[in-house]
């Protein structure tokens, strides 16, 4: 330990990347070790959508161009659990790209730049002063924990992991579709809700395809959860047999533990930022990741502080919002309410997209419409597909 490190990242998927090549883009001189247990390339279970808003962090990070090779996708289609339909084009495209490809092309980036990347398994941190020492031969000034759900960083640094409750699963696999498919698809289903199906196509005649639900419902079956998750997978989207079914959890942020403790800070899946309305992480990933590298080499003495007080500009009023949707979306009807809507007022779409996607919020009018229809009740007006853009 002659040396000490300026960043330690533990995990080398988007936030440990996004962490690793912003604190580099503001320090070029600055010494950043990036350690994961696997080699990559490697697969990662996930929906592998990329939205707008990821590809705005990629850009904030200097390597905009990082997927620009992988088709972009405007047109989205979702069911609602009692049957309202919407297929509309959103006001800026999403991109879906394999996990396999997208990590290890953060990787290499994060690499180029000139961050030292390791394969090594965290099993010990310490707390010193001014520093954190990793498996007693490592010593960093700030440690960032971007090690996924079940992370061992976190579980090191004595940050309990957020309850059962707020915890869903899901499995993910890939079929085939046309080569001109191009809109992602998302199927509710009223049984054991909050649950979905999804199918996002890559352009190359294959979709990442796969159903999530809450972990204590999936339990609450009383079924094993592979027959449960499959079944259900292939009920939802029965012209589409799935392969490569891997299953992985999804730490949904009503339930997110503190965001780090003394130097070490979570970034992505391990600070649980997961939107609980549609699941996507990546982007809360490279925008945590991005945060947590600026903290670790623009406030050496408090990183811990200023993660916080910039999570919390970005995304505190945004949170707040998917909190009190995820309280809301308990009542399928609500869902069906907002989607109904959505499919007859395109501001109403496009406000979704971004509270599910993005940082967005909701305007009082707005909410006030969902809530206006969810009250009124009945069935969905929109019993067939509605088309805009």
């Amino acid at each position: 330990m002659r040396d000490i490190w300026d960043l330690v990242v533990v995990g080398g998927g988007p936030a440990g990347s996004a962490a690793a090549l912003r604190a580099k883009q503001l320090r070029p001189r600055a010494r950043v070790l990036l350690l994961d247990k696997a080699d990559f390339p490697r697969d990662k279970a996930c929906g592998d959508g990329i939205a707008a808003h990821g590809g705005d962090e990629l850009a904030l990070l200097g390597v905009p161009d990082l997927i620009a090779d992988y088709r972009p996708t405007d047109r989205l289609s979702v069911i609602s659990p009692g049957g309202a339909r919407v297929l509309a084009t959103v006001a800026r495209p999403n991109r879906v790209v394999p996990r396999e490809v997208f990590d290890a092309r953060l990787v290499d980036a994060a690499r180029a730049r000139g961050v030292e990347v390791r394969r090594h398994r965290v099993r010990a941190i310490a707390a010193r002063k001014d520093h954190v020492v990793v498996d007693d031969r490592l010593a960093t000034r700030t440690l960032v924990a971007a090690d996924g759900a079940n992370s061992t960083v976190r579980r090191l640094a004595g940050i309990p992991a957020g309850p059962e409750r707020h915890t869903a699963i899901a499995v993910r696999g890939y079929a085939d579709v046309p080569v001109d498919d191009d809109v992602q698809f998302i199927a509710m289903q009223q049984e054991g809700w909050p649950a979905y199906a999804w199918s996002f196509p890559i352009g190359d005649g294959t979709a990442n395809i796969g159903f999530g639900m809450l972990l204590p419902s999936l339990r609450a079956t009383g079924l094993p959860g592979r027959q449960v998750l499959h079944g259900r997978l292939a009920e939802l989207l029965p012209d589409l047999p799935a392969r490569r079914l891997k299953a992985h959890h999804l730490p949904l942020s009503p339930g997110r533990p503190k965001p780090g403790t003394g130097r070490v800070l979570l970034a992505g899946d391990a600070a649980g930022l997961v939107n609980p309305l549609t699941g996507e992480g990546i982007y809360y990933a490279l925008l945590s990741g991005r945060l947590a590298g600026e903290a670790a080499v623009e406030a050496v003495g408090d990183p811990l502080g200023a993660y916080r007080r910039t999570l919390r500009g970005a995304l505190g009023a945004h949170l707040l919002t998917t909190d009190v949707l995820a309280r809301a979306a308990q009542s399928p009807r609500f869902i069906d309410a907002a989607i109904d809507v959505a499919a007859r007022r395109g501001e109403v779409f496009d406000l979704l997209v971004e509270v599910g996607l993005g940082a967005g919020t909701v305007p009082l009018p707005l909410a006030l419409a969902v809530v206006g229809r969810w009250l009124r009740g009945g069935p969905p007006a929109s019993a067939g597909v509605r088309r805009r853009g």
